[in-house]
């Protein structure tokens, strides 16, 4: 079997494992890949088609990190609850309160301490299981 082969063969192996990761890095080493099964298919010596496959593999998974990292990062998602309004039925002196919010209890806290405490609030953050209330909508 020619080298050219063993290269073409790698590389469509990786390319289809790379439909069931979706990380883009087995798809810049299948791509790599076929550059060292061109390197073959040229006839270039054994060495110059390793220098080929494993310099290209380098560069490839260099920018499939860079593109990852700085390109494709996703924006952080706006929680759920901000905006949504809750009904305080008794403030403890320290500023926190018991709310009930989507059928539960939850503690809550002012926003700020000069925030004017209100019976409906908004909720503006949350930190951990604490809603952060104030009296004026995100």
């Amino acid at each position: 079997m020619a080298h050219f082969w063993i290269w073409w063969v790698l590389a469509a192996l990786l390319i289809g494992l790379e439909l069931a990761t979706g990380t883009f890095y087995l798809l810049a080493l299948g791509i790599a890949f076929v550059f060292g099964g061109l390197a073959a298919w040229l006839d270039a010596s054994l060495p110059m088609q390793l220098i080929v496959g494993g310099a290209l593999s380098a560069i490839a998974l260099a920018a499939a990190h860079y593109w990852r990292t700085r390109i494709a990062v996703p924006r952080a998602m706006e929680p759920l609850d901000r905006g949504q309004s809750v009904r305080v039925d008794r403030w403890n002196p320290d500023g926190t309160a018991r709310v009930e919010y989507r059928g539960t209890q939850w503690n809550a806290e002012l926003a700020d301490p000069d925030t004017s405490r209100a019976v409906t609030m908004c909720i503006v953050a949350t930190r951990g299981s604490t809603l952060v209330l104030s009296d004026r909508r995100p």
